[in-house]
């Protein structure tokens, strides 16, 4: 059995969250989700490895086709686990108050995130956020360093859309609202910034 998605035209995240809500009404059932730019592409690929499908991706007729079967699907049981903490970003800037500071204590704070030794596994910058994620950003090597260290770097493609960012994007991947809250939701702490 199959279930066709066609999700061109829809605005992010739609499109992710239309393909999750086929796999959670059939899991054994293969999705076909179409859309019609390179963003939606990526979220709703990403989506598929997250949850263990075998993805194909074919582009034809102005559209890509990703079709999505079932593979090693996540099971809901999992070992005990470290406590997964999740930092929201939504500036370039530390707090409120003088913009140099802010500039300053922002560049400190994602330091010191550095030299903590696994506590972070994700760091998603939202709104004016997602400049220090992009060329010129004075935290660059700080956030190269995480990533490094195995901390997810995610940028909203929205965001950087808004900003005229997105082919300045130097660390971590584009993401999208839907895969936001559902790494904010699922981490056992959120700590915003």
């Amino acid at each position: 059995m199959s279930t066709t998605i066609d999700a061109r035209g829809l605005n992010c995240p739609e499109p992710v969250i239309l393909t999750k809500r086929a796999m959670d009404a059939d899991k054994l059932a293969t999705i076909i989700t179409i859309v019609d730019n390179d963003a939606a592409e990526e979220n709703v690929s990403k989506l598929a490895r997250s949850q263990g499908y075998e993805l194909t991706i074919e582009k034809r007729e102005g559209a890509t086709h990703l079709q999505m079967a079932p593979g090693q699907l996540k099971t809901e049981a999992a070992p005990a686990k470290e406590t997964v903490v999740a930092v929201l970003v939504k500036s370039n800037l530390f707090g409120e108050g003088d913009p140099e500071l802010g500039g300053i204590l922002m560049k400190s704070f994602l330091f010191s995130l550095n030299e903590l030794e696994g506590k972070v596994a994700h760091l998603i910058f939202m709104n004016s956020g997602v400049k220090l994620t992009t060329a010129g950003s004075p935290v660059l090597e700080h956030l190269e360093a995480l990533e490094q260290k195995g901390v997810e770097v995610l940028s909203c493609g929205t965001c950087l859309d808004f900003y005229n960012l997105k082919d300045n994007l130097m660390a971590g991947k584009v993401t999208n609202m839907y895969t936001a809250v559902e790494i904010l939701t699922g981490a056992d702490r959120v700590l915003t910034v």
